[in-house]
């Protein structure tokens, strides 16, 4: 209790300072702005926006545009990291060689670099949008983005697939060390009971190790996808109008530079403690029904 007080006064000392000098320069400040027409468009999104509409808006189609990133990437991250994690554990050194390969120069390359390095490859090395690759008009794929459906469907921009395939597989690598850890934190006499059983080894894994191994992960997973969420404002680098963009297009045009940061900073700190909320709401559940 002392220490959350002491944070509030911090944060009440820090913004009482920050308020008097911005008066002292002839700075306006004050969240009225949200209300004033924002003037730029927001190139895709799930949320439609228009110029007309104010900042308040144009900060919710971010905040959806950076959750409609995220979600995918989360489930991407975690079925890749199960299948790298578990290959390390494999009997064969090939297979266990690769999932170790993969892990080790995925999570020592900059986030940021894979980033534009997914770009580049998505930009560069597809066809031209007038000679779309494609396949059994389920899916068309060009310069221009993934069109699903074929033709006409909806399109998901270079720049989103950078960012949802780069979220990915950067975090798995951090996935399949837990997934690692947690089989090889299962108790001995269950792999023996499983082996006295003759039960085969794709039943016992998916019976009884991964199981028990998903539930001692589950603690250590919430971190990784905290971390995947903060990750998506890197977003920013490869032209994707995610949050923090938004965020830097509006201290451009409204000169609210301090009010904006505060939003950004108030919205990830939502995010953050509602991905804790659900994976430890996930956590107690899985232990009640024993794994």
């Amino acid at each position: 209790m002392v220490l959350v007080l002491a944070l509030v006064a911090a944060l009440w000392l820090l913004a009482s300072v920050t308020a008097d000098h911005m008066r002292a320069r002839g700075i306006r400040s004050g969240f009225d702005f949200l209300l004033d027409p924002a003037g730029f468009d927001i190139g895709e999104g799930w949320l439609a926006f228009e110029p007309s509409q104010p900042y308040w808006r144009a900060f919710l189609a971010g905040l959806v545009n950076t959750i409609r990133a995220a979600v995918p990437a989360l489930v991407g991250c975690s079925l890749l990291g199960l299948l790298v994690g578990v290959g390390r554990l494999s009997s064969n050194p090939l297979v266990r060689g690769a999932c170790r390969a993969w892990i080790e120069v995925v999570r020592n390359v900059p986030l940021l670099l894979q980033l534009l390095a997914w770009y580049l490859v998505l930009t560069e090395f597809l066809p031209g949008a007038d000679e779309p690759g494609g396949w059994a008009g389920i899916a068309q794929w060009s310069k221009a983005g993934l069109a699903l459906g074929g033709e006409g469907g909806p399109l998901l921009s270079p720049e989103y697939l950078a960012l949802v395939i780069g979220l990915a597989v950067y975090t798995s690598a951090y996935v399949a060390e837990v997934v690692r850890a947690g089989v090889q934190a299962v108790p001995a006499g269950q792999w023996e009971a499983a082996a006295a059983l003759g039960l085969p080894a794709r039943v016992e894994w998916r019976e009884v190790v991964l199981p028990q191994a998903m539930r001692l992960a589950i603690p250590p997973l919430a971190n990784q996808y905290i971390n995947l969420v903060k990750n998506s404002s890197l977003a920013v680098a490869i032209g994707y109008p995610d949050l923090v963009s938004i965020a830097n297009t509006a201290i451009n045009q409204s000169g609210r530079a301090v009010e904006c940061i505060a939003v950004l900073a108030a919205v990830y700190l939502l995010l953050s403690l509602s991905t804790a909320f659900g994976m430890d709401r996930f956590n107690r559940r899985a232990l009640r029904h024993g794994g």
